[in-house]
């Protein structure tokens, strides 16, 4: 009995001694570390490193610190340990500015086990729009890390993000961001927002209150702290009328009986039924269905497994504005990656059909989430982590049905930043206007921004290039980067198009029995460009197999060599070519009448085969073309005077290059 006594007693001392409180600040920090709590860990790291607020404001790398570090430092070990868990803490809590500077330190540690800090190091620069900067990093990272693993491969694709960041910044997108100015964007983060019936909703963690509840936290040691019950607790709120004016009323939306963090509200086309995702401090995030009626909404439903797998996560629900389809973000089984984009049919009764992968073209090996799509244009957006972007989060676009997908498409910059860009949700049915959610300005949180998309006017007159007269029922086709847009000239030859692309844009003029013509715009050209500009084109008539003569065109004295001034007369010949790719042309070379027939005739046989190797040589297919040389036989002018005497004029006339349409 003794014995049993005391075995007890060393058991309940043993419990005791395994779960006991600890004060130690390292580790502290990695009990919040591992539950989490990035800001609450990145806090004890710095007082582990012994940092006071006299050292360091907020977590800021004192000065002459990296002294602290050196070899013979018996607590050199400790300090690599907290400088580097105190970087990971900043960037997971996404306050990329500072942890840039701890990274910094922590890259120079020879130990293998902080190999990494050079890599997280170039994702902190580029999330701080140091995309130069970064490229050097990742380029040093791959010095140092000699594993064929995911993060050797990750590094060729976030160098190629670097570049495709400064490509964007340098030549911005037509969008215009700002920030929303009132109670909305408050202490916490302020999300997924969503508009309906003239009502703004949104989730928010802003703090709820302060109850002075207690939170036991341990870690795998089974080491525990005891912290004050956050008071940041995601929820749904709403607010009537414009999101945009200054002075607005907000309130939290009842959910009944869901005593749990709540966000991501989607409503059903028909104003019944409202999604959202909800959760607690240890569940799964789950999709839950909320029912409307005259005392607000019932109490929320789980939705069965074609959504909710037990043990997985499912996240930010959509439903499509007819109403066919519910979307929603999982990192289920079955996926491409970790977060997948799936959707549900949604049944007349409510009831939901068997969920789908939206597939490889949408999903890649990272997360992708938060889906909205235009039922009306076809159009998904949603945000993805696991493509070539600005950085964090980036929206795409793809074009499809829900069984065929276009490539997704990065809307750019300044649309998209170097953090995460996450949650749209429009004003309007044409997307013209609507809001996301971005932290581009903040060091730690997501925050409301309202989106324009803006226009450039391309407006201009077609006329004819040898009247001078203005063209009507020409067709005018302007192709972008995103589309294809046609109009026709009115009496004054006018058109005018509207485009939210200042990139590449391609213009043609058409009209029957005139050659048509083609401007091309590059980046640097519309850079140039204001919100206006008027590109007028000039178009060339013509009817089949009627000659047309090529100004200018010469020829070394007494032989077949082109002057490289008739070389750049010759580039209007091909310019026609270019712009019309399936017309087929004769081109000519005729003589006056000075030396034998057969001299004259074997002179503009080699004058005319010359003209077309030089355009053969611009890349105009010989199958187009054939050459013909007329020698003196076709003159358009007398070679001499009715008196007899020589006529240098009319010589000058006939010794020309034509060119004539013999296939349209």
């Amino acid at each position: 009995m003794k014995l049993l006594k005391t075995l007890l007693i060393l058991c309940l001392f043993t419990t005791a001694a395994n779960a006991q409180f600890v004060t130690n600040s390292k580790r502290v920090a990695d009990v919040y570390f591992q539950n989490k709590e990035y800001y609450a860990a990145a806090e004890y790291y710095k007082r582990s490193l012994q940092l006071s607020s006299a050292d360091s404001a907020g977590f800021v790398v004192p000065y002459g610190f990296a002294n602290k570090i050196k070899q013979d430092n018996p607590k050199k070990e400790d300090y690599e340990y907290s400088v580097f868990q105190l970087a990971e803490s900043l960037r997971l809590y996404k306050n990329f500015t500072d942890a840039e500077k701890w990274y910094a330190l922590a890259k120079e540690f020879k130990d293998p086990k902080y190999v990494l800090a050079t890599f997280w190091y170039a994702e902190s620069l580029r999330a701080n729009q140091k995309f130069e900067e970064a490229v050097t990093a990742f380029n040093e990272f791959v010095g140092k890390y000699k594993l064929n693993d995911a993060y050797a491969a990750k590094t060729k694709s976030e160098i190629a993000s670097c570049q495709f960041a400064l490509f964007e910044l340098r030549y911005p997108r037509l969008f215009k961001l700002t920030k929303l100015q009132n109670d909305i964007n408050q202490k916490g983060s302020n999300y997924t927002p969503v508009i309906k019936d003239s009502k703004f909703y949104f989730t928010s963690s802003r703090p709820v209150g302060d109850a002075g509840k207690k939170e036991i936290l341990t870690d795998q040691s089974n080491a525990k702290v005891s912290k004050k019950e956050t008071p940041y607790l995601n929820a749904v709120y709403e607010t009537p009328g414009n999101p945009l004016t200054g002075g607005i009323t907000i309130k939290k939306v009842a959910l009944n009986s869901l005593n749990k963090e709540a966000a991501a509200p989607a409503f059903h086309p028909n104003g019944k039924a409202i999604y959202i995702t909800s959760w607690t401090a240890q569940g799964d995030k789950k999709i839950y269905q909320l029912a409307s009626s005259d005392k607000g909404w019932s109490d929320p439903v789980e939705l069965g497994s074609q959504v909710n797998v037990k043990g997985f996560n499912a996240i930010q629900p959509f439903v499509t504005k007819d109403g066919k389809y519910l979307i929603f973000s999982s990192n289920r089984p079955g996926g491409q990656g970790k977060y997948d984009l799936w959707y549900c049919p949604l049944r007349t009764d409510g009831s939901l059909g068997q969920a789908i992968n939206l597939g490889n073209k949408i999903n890649s090996p990272e997360d992708d989430q938060a889906p909205y799509y235009n039922a009306q244009t076809n159009k998904l957006l949603f945000s993805s982590n696991g493509r070539i972007g600005m950085g964090g989060f980036d929206f795409y676009e793809s074009e499809g049905d829900f069984t065929n997908w276009s490539d997704p498409r990065n809307v750019g910059y300044p649309f998209n930043s170097s953090k995460d860009d996450i949650y749209y949700t429009p004003s309007d049915n044409s997307d013209t206007e609507g809001y996301i959610s971005s932290d581009r300005e903040s060091l730690c949180c997501l925050e409301v921004f309202n989106v324009k998309r803006e226009y450039l006017t391309v407006k201009g007159i077609v006329y004819d290039c040898d009247t001078k007269q203005p063209l009507q029922d020409a067709t005018i086709i302007l192709v972008d980067s995103l589309q294809t847009l046609r109009t026709v000239t009115n009496q004054a030859g006018e058109y005018t198009f509207k485009v939210n692309s200042n990139r590449k844009l391609k213009l043609t003029a058409e009209k029957d029995k005139y050659f048509s013509k083609i401007l091309n715009f590059s980046y640097d050209d519309l850079a140039k460009k204001d919100t206006l500009f008027s590109p007028d084109i000039c178009l060339t008539p013509y009817e089949i197999d009627k000659p047309i003569v090529l100004k200018d065109v010469l020829y070394e004295f007494d032989k077949a060599t082109l002057t490289e001034d008739s070389k750049g007369k010759l580039d209007h010949l091909f310019s026609i070519m270019e712009d019309n790719p399936k017309i087929e042309i004769e081109l000519s070379a005729h003589t006056d009448s000075k030396g034998s027939d057969a001299y004259n005739m074997d002179l503009s046989v080699r004058r005319a085969k010359s003209c077309v190797d030089y355009l053969v040589s611009k890349g105009i297919p010989i199958s187009r073309m054939t050459s013909r040389g007329y020698g003196e036989t076709k003159p358009v002018a007398p070679n001499e005077l009715p008196n007899g005497k020589d006529n240098p004029e009319g010589r000058a006339l006939n010794r020309r290059t034509e060119f004539k349409v013999t296939k349209k």
